[in-house]
């Protein structure tokens, strides 16, 4: 794999930043996770945006140059020869005393890293996909709002429960707030369905503000959909008519099948993908421009 460093495309096994960048010492940095069409980054003006915001909030001195990435992006597509790929653009904070810093970084490092999309599962949207409850419990944000920040040790535990606890080891896992209130997945965002109304957690809980949410929400909204954000319980999901997830790479993704602590399973509705989330990703597909 090629990676892009500060502007320069290097093999993986080259590439290497400082032990004394404030990324790798105190996790001093963001990310952003996001997959292109037809070689074009998708909503990628939205992704950088909240970047540069969340940069702001940790002190990273670092604005965003929109042609500068697409550039740099398309480049790192065709050194990998890949048409689409998976993206992930880090901005760490960059090399400084070992110590807590009170100056502003401004000697940022910006990493591109590049991979094959995942295989696209038919299964998946034709059968969807469980949920399994999670005991581990959603961490408080690092400021007023969840940054996508490198210190992501609450979700590597939480994966680690769904492979050493999970029935379904493939499922994604959900996160409760600390309060009992539904927060998020681990990879995702959570929307479920009742009554032909939309509902999904609120900013407020402490999920990340994810731009695909963010853009399904709007998006539904002028397709003439209820959409309610507010604090929510387990018992809400287990009524449902309907659940799916999103996040930036697998778009809206069907839930089937829950799991709560005791490994209970619970089907979804009917069991099978519900009739609103199936014509919704058909739609969503279309109004992006994706795959049919």
């Amino acid at each position: 794999m090629k990676v892009s460093i500060n502007g320069t495309i290097l093999d993986e096994k080259e590439a290497v930043i400082s032990i004394f960048d404030h990324g790798f010492l105190y996790g001093m940095g963001l990310f952003e996770t996001f997959r292109t069409y037809q070689g074009k980054p998708f909503l990628i003006e939205q992704h950088l945006n909240r970047l540069e915001k969340s940069c702001k909030l940790i002190g990273v001195n670092w604005k965003y140059d929109n042609n500068r990435i697409l550039q740099e992006v398309e480049n790192l597509l065709k050194a990998n020869q890949l048409k689409d790929g998976y993206v992930r653009y880090t901005v760490t904070a960059g090399e400084g005393h070992l110590g807590l810093p009170t100056d502003v970084y401004s000697k940022y490092n910006e990493i591109i890293y590049m991979k094959a999309l995942p295989a696209i599962s038919e299964d998946l949207y034709k059968n969807g996909k469980a949920l399994q409850l999670l005991d581990i419990k959603r961490n408080t944000p690092e400021t007023d709002i969840r940054l996508k920040s490198l210190h992501y040790m609450n979700n590597i535990l939480a994966k680690k429960e769904i492979n050493e606890t999970a029935e379904d080891k493939k499922a994604e896992g959900l996160f409760l707030t600390a309060e009992g209130h539904l927060a998020e997945g681990i990879v995702s965002n959570i929307f479920f369905i009742r009554d032909q109304v939309c509902y999904t957690p609120s900013i407020d809980t402490g999920i990340l503000p994810g731009v695909t949410r963010a853009y399904v929400i709007e998006w539904l909204e002028k397709i003439g959909i209820q959409v309610i954000e507010g604090r929510f319980l387990w018992d809400d999901l287990m009524t449902a008519d309907e659940i799916f997830i999103t996040n930036s790479i697998q778009e809206i993704v069907p839930i089937t099948t829950l799991y709560n602590l005791q490994g209970e399973k619970f089907e979804v509705g009917s069991g099978r993908v519900g009739s609103e989330t199936k014509d919704w990703i058909k739609e969503y597909r279309s109004a992006i421009g994706g795959y049919e």
